[in-house]
């Protein structure tokens, strides 16, 4: 007995501790076992507490009068599937008639302290099926990846959601995104996952950094092209704009619409083009918009020419294979004529730590005032953490991955022979060996005078 007591207190130890310090052990060796049972034995109370349940059918009332039997309960949802994961539970329940699946997202929080889960969030599949997600600790606290991950063509995994699942930069289905983010709010760190992720793929990047080069240019061995003040930057996009045109008429030139060409898809963007015919894709990274849309004077030909770029890039670049990563600490109407109509052309939104309110409004007010809520309540000490939205009104919190730049310069450098050679961006394509000039001159300039 006195054996079996000091195993079961050395057990129990060891539980805690890894609870403790590594929390995603103890939820695999411990944790799902114990949230399992957990879910699975106070279900049916659990439902009826939260008012998840239903009466009984009306025939099965009268069954159990005519058979003289003790009534029905109230019936919950059905559970089809417990599926466990390596952060939480994933539980898929058939709603009863009569049930809603807003009724399951309103009782997410009751659900999240009745079984004693650190999250709980939903979804609805189909019709009359829910999935509940539940995470078992906070995977934001401490990120960590999984090791695989989808691989698909221009799907970048580039952080971890609440929930425990992978969000993905899906450039097909959302071609351009905005982030927003204050001063050490993680936005540079975001931006090195997306660049370390795209580095793989057969894609060209191409950058905008208006802060002399100093986010992007360590990054310039899988660059096709970089620009690193205002002047360059609207050359570099007209060169885009041109190329767009030019992709355009390639795929007029092989759309395919006669009728003797048997089941082939109508070409009208790149990716319905035969393989070898196909131009390769242009992310396009613009570091601080700012840069680019403030006026130096009233009437700035140059500022209206990046802008009215932008745009035309915006509402046309998709089907030509142009997707683009706009990036700012603010993102309104006081940065001039055309931002609102860019902002509406940028599907994707990403907002990190903001500094007001309204900041959060210029990425969310158009789409979802409760993700406006959440942004402005980040906290600073969380670098990273993210609201990350689209369009649809649906939004997620997030954090990436810590990339230090040292990691994100040593994955361009391992592919770049990736790297593309455009005939379009070719003028704008970094010089790497003039740098060494420069720190030997700001070596000299911070050097004490000798007499």
């Amino acid at each position: 007995m006195t054996v079996f007591t000091v195993a079961l207190v050395l057990v129990v130890a060891a539980a805690g501790l890894l609870r403790w310090r590594r929390p995603a052990w103890y939820w695999m060796s411990f944790g799902v076992t114990l949230a399992t049972l957990r879910v699975l034995v106070r279900y049916a109370s659990v439902m009826d507490a939260c008012g998840l349940t239903v009466p009984p059918s009306r025939w099965r009332l009268a069954l159990a009068r005519i058979a003289n039997r003790e009534m029905p309960q109230c019936r919950p949802p059905r559970i089809l599937r417990v599926r466990p994961t390596r952060t939480g539970l994933v539980l898929r329940l058939g709603l009863r008639p009569g049930q809603d699946a807003f009724d399951v997202a309103a009782s997410s929080d009751r659900l999240r302290h009745s079984f004693s889960m650190y999250g709980v969030t939903s979804r609805e599949l189909r019709s009359g099926v829910v999935e509940v997600r539940m995470t078992g600790y906070d995977v934001l606290k401490r990120v960590q990846m999984p090791a695989t991950a989808d691989t698909r063509p221009m799907l970048v995994p580039v952080a971890l959601r609440e929930d425990g699942s992978v969000h993905y930069r899906d450039y097909r289905a959302v071609p351009h995104a905005l982030t927003l983010g204050a001063t050490e709010s993680g936005k540079s760190v975001y931006q090195r996952n997306l660049v370390a992720g795209l580095a793989p793929m057969d894609v060209a990047l191409v950058g905008i950094d208006c802060k002399q080069g100093v986010e992007l240019f360590p990054l310039a061995r899988r660059f096709s092209a970089l620009a690193d003040n205002p002047d360059t930057a609207a050359e570099l996009l007209d060169a885009l704009v041109s190329r767009m045109e030019g992709v355009y008429q390639v795929i007029r030139a092989e759309q395919r619409i006669t009728s003797a060409i048997a089941d082939a898809e109508i070409a009208a963007d790149i990716w319905d083009l035969p393989e070898h015919l196909r131009p390769v894709p242009v992310v396009v990274l613009v570091d601080e918009v700012a840069e680019l849309a403030l006026a130096t004077k009233k009437s700035d030909p140059r500022r209206d020419r990046i802008i009215k770029a932008l745009v035309r890039l915006a509402q046309l670049g998709r089907a030509a294979g142009i997707y683009l990563e706009i990036c700012g600490q603010r993102f309104g109407s006081e940065l001039g004529d055309g931002i609102t109509m860019l902002r509406a052309q940028l599907t994707g939104r990403t907002a990190h730590r903001v500094n007001d309110e309204t900041s959060a409004k210029m990425a969310f007010g158009d789409i979802s005032p409760d993700a406006v809520l959440a942004a402005i309540q980040i906290p600073a000490e969380l670098r990273g953490v993210a609201i990350a939205g689209d369009s649809t009104g649906g939004w997620h919190r997030i954090r990436a991955p810590h990339t230090s730049l040292r990691q994100a310069v040593n994955t361009c450098n391992r592919h770049a022979h990736r790297t593309p050679d455009l005939p379009e961006l070719a003028p704008f394509r970094p010089e790497l060996t003039g740098t060494a000039p420069a720190v030997e001159q700001l070596a000299e300039a911070a050097a004490p005078a000798t007499a």
